[in-house]
């Protein structure tokens, strides 16, 4: 991972399919790619999570990296969320300082204003690469009712600047956070992952399958794995979906 930052090759489009397939067919070519980033000002078929559709609102972030998976060593995958959800939090922040009291991490890479969605990360392997999508509502969010909920904007907290510019936030966050990585270990980014997400204590269900499983938030195990204090034990959840509750609920 070390000098990522030296080497981000920028590419800024109108308009892309996905950021993530553009990244996906080049890791495909042959060519060396590792600090490929790519920039769609309008996505048509950016891809989410398990499958979903990222729906673009306008005027948002779109936005794949590559990097070399060789240098982070087996752990890649599940370091990757943590690191990739700490830059692209910093990123936007520094976009726009006024959302830092409305800003948080879900488990492990949502970002979140004021409790709703506002973005969201895909990471994948091909080889010897891994690629990071991060997809954020900038200046607008999708209709609610296409979504069936209700999502956010960072427009919100205030004005928001071109998104090239909010591109290359991210950037710089991705960098500095995969060079803590690398410098002294996962443990680093547990902690600084931790200030930012959930509080422990939050409640939560954990959804994924036939798996649904309702508790408190009570931290990370040292893999990044959450933990979940339930009422038949302490549980570590490997994959699902998070869903915050209110208290009392």
């Amino acid at each position: 991972m070390s000098g990522q930052g030296d080497f981000w090759r920028l590419t800024c489009f109108d308009e892309l399919p996905s950021t993530s397939d553009y990244c996906l067919n080049a890791c495909r070519s042959g060519d060396p790619v590792a600090g490929l980033a790519v920039l769609a000002r309008r996505q048509t078929k950016g891809r989410g999570s398990r499958g979903r559709t990222w729906l673009d609102g306008g005027q948002g972030l779109a936005l794949s990296v590559v990097l070399d998976g060789t240098q982070a060593g087996p752990e890649a995958l599940g370091g990757w969320p943590f690191v990739a959800s700490l830059g692209f939090y910093d990123g936007l922040l520094r976009a726009q300082p006024a959302a830092q009291p409305h800003l948080m991490i879900k488990w492990p890479n949502d970002i979140l204003l004021d409790g709703r969605k506002m973005g969201g990360i895909l990471i994948e392997r091909e080889g010897p690469y891994v690629l990071v999508g991060l997809g954020a509502n900038l200046v607008s969010a999708p209709d609610p009712d296409v979504l069936e909920r209700t999502v956010a904007c960072l427009a919100q907290c205030g004005s928001v600047p071109d998104v090239e510019a909010v591109a290359r936030h991210v950037l710089d966050g991705l960098t500095f956070w995969s060079e803590q990585w690398r410098q002294k270990g996962f443990a680093s980014i547990r902690a600084a992952w931790l200030e930012r997400a959930h509080p422990v204590g939050t409640p939560l269900v954990v959804q994924g399958g036939t798996t649904y499983e309702k508790g408190l938030f009570a931290g990370l195990a040292p893999d990044g794995r959450l933990l979940l204090d339930t009422e038949g034990g302490m549980k570590t959840i490997a994959t699902g979906d998070i869903l915050l509750m209110e208290k009392g609920a």
